[in-house]
Formats: C-alpha cells, structure tokens, sequence
C-alpha cells in the first residue's frame, strides 16, 4: 500500500493502490473515517490472488489525494463523495464494476450503485443503506443511538474543531476503540493508518461532513443536483451484500432490517461476529469472499 499511483479524476489528483491483473474483473473498495486504505491491506491480495484488479483509491482529505484548485469547496458531504468514485472511473476508463466500502467509503458506494446501477456490477456494503436522509436528520433517534453519535455533535460545535485541529489522533484511536470494542489492533496498526490524517484539508473534509449531514452548512453547489437525487432515497436496484459487525459500536443492530426496502435487486444481509467497524480490516477473508460472491455472479449474468 506504501507505492501509490495518482490520477486527476474530477476535482481531485486521486491517490491509489491498484493490485492484480488490468484485465481481470475490476473491483474498487473503499475506505471509511476514521481509517484508510490499510483497511483494505489484507482483503486487497486476496483478491488479485484470484484475477481480480482491485483498486482502493484514498479519499478526499486523506492521504496524498489533494484538491486541485484551492477555491474548490472542502466538502465532506455524500454527493461529493460519490461524485469522487465516479470521476475515478471515468478516468481510469473502468465502464463497470464491482464496489465495496464501508462508513463514508460505503456511502460512496451506495451513492453511485443506486443514482449509476449500470456502472455497478455488484455492491458490499457496510451498514446496509449507507444513503444519509439529510430531511429528517433533526428527528430525534433512540437514546443509544444517540449518545453513540456523541462525536458528530461534538463536530457540529467549533470546540470540536478546536479539539479535532488540535489532536486528531487522540480522537480518531479513540473511535477506533469505541467504534470496534473487540478489535485487538496494536500502535503499529493505528499509526499506519494516521499518517493518513495529516492531509491538510482533513479537518475541514471531516468538519463539513458531519455538519451538512445534519443541515447545518450549505453543500459544494457543483453537487447540488446529485444531493437533490439523494434526497430522494433511491433504491439500490444491483446485487448486494451487505454486512453488520455484531460488535459495532456506532451502528444501531435494528438499521439493517429498517433498509430492508432500500433494497429492491438481489439482496443478502450477514452478521459478523467478533467484529466491529471496519470489518474489511478486522474480517478480512469475510469481505473478501462477499466481494469474490459478487464478482462470480456478474461473470455468469453476463
């Protein structure tokens, strides 16, 4: 994952990992926040292992991925984010493929699986239906989801950002703890993925994201127009899997069965147990192999 390649795709210079054959099967997996593309270190050769070309591009804000023009909006919201995973497809000329993420990785994923289905050829995601229903965001959740979203809340006020600008790695390994309870990772492991954090739009990119989410800031009027396609909810109509790990500690066990509808194609739903967060990283052979179910049904229906 140290070798990255770059390329201008929209509004971005993207930095990505690209393993196995060009020919093979095109899989692209995305990563979450707090995280990044190490979440998919193991997952990755697992699937080149078996012909796939696998790419795990670094978001926005993140990484070695920059913006090109300074005056272009540091926007965290889900239309930017899928507008991202769109570009890089379009410009490393990739018509169609299978898509995996989880947390905002999964959020891009679900965002052109179900505004571009015929871009996707099967989907993985993270937490079911990853599409934010920014309209009814101010109504009130249950008490445990609730205080599970104290870090968004705590994002929304400018002491937040303080304390985000001042130790962004305190506050991400505490997620990282509290997000997966069960997940025994190292220091190694953790600052791996930090340096990731030192990106120099990532306070802003995280900052705006969980304020627009929530109504409180205007989005990138460049996306504007996929936004108003969101607010719609639309149906993921493509192959899905989707995965729940029994041990997270940001998602309520009830928001899988809630999506249900969301779904209107071929759907199957897998609880991992152990497992929290970030199962890409944590299970690795359990997403690997949901992405391998995906990539051999494309082949077939073909």
């Amino acid at each position: 994952m140290d070798k990255l390649k770059h390329i201008r795709a929209g509004v971005l210079d993207i930095a990505y990992a690209e393993f196995g054959p060009r020919d093979g099967p095109v899989v692209f997996l995305m990563h979450g926040f707090p995280y990044d593309i190490h979440s998919y270190a193991e997952v990755a050769p697992i699937l080149a292992e078996r012909g796939c070309r696998v790419i795990v591009p670094v978001l926005r804000g993140f990484g070695e991925t920059r913006f090109i023009d300074a005056s272009t909006p540091r926007s965290g919201e889900q239309a930017a984010l899928g507008a991202d995973l769109l570009a890089l497809m379009d410009a490393l000329q990739v018509p169609r493929a299978v898509l995996g993420g989880y947390d905002w990785g999964g959020r891009a994923a679900c965002v052109v699986a179900a505004l571009w289905p015929e871009r996707c050829a099967g989907l993985v995601s993270v937490s079911s239906y990853n599409i934010q229903d920014i309209a009814r965001a101010m109504k009130p959740d249950a008490p445990l989801s609730e205080y599970r979203l104290w870090y968004q809340y705590y994002f929304h006020s400018e002491r937040g950002q303080a304390g985000l600008t001042a130790d962004r790695r305190g506050i991400c390994r505490l997620l990282w703890q509290l997000w997966s309870p069960t997940w025994p990772f190292d220091d190694a492991t953790f600052e791996r993925s930090a340096r990731a954090f030192d990106n120099p739009d990532f306070v802003e990119v995280v900052i705006h994201s969980y304020r627009h989410r929530f109504g409180l800031v205007a989005g990138d009027p460049a996306c504007a127009e996929i936004e108003q396609r969101l607010a719609a909810q639309p149906a993921i109509t493509v192959p899905t899997i989707t995965l729940d790990g029994e041990d997270d500690g940001v998602r309520s066990p009830v928001a899988a069965s809630v999506h249900a509808t969301r779904f209107t194609g071929p759907r199957t739903h897998r609880w991992v147990p152990g497992v929290g967060h970030n199962p890409p990283q944590e299970a690795p052979r359990v997403f690997a192999d949901a992405v391998l179910e995906l990539v051999a049904a494309a082949k077939q229906a073909k």
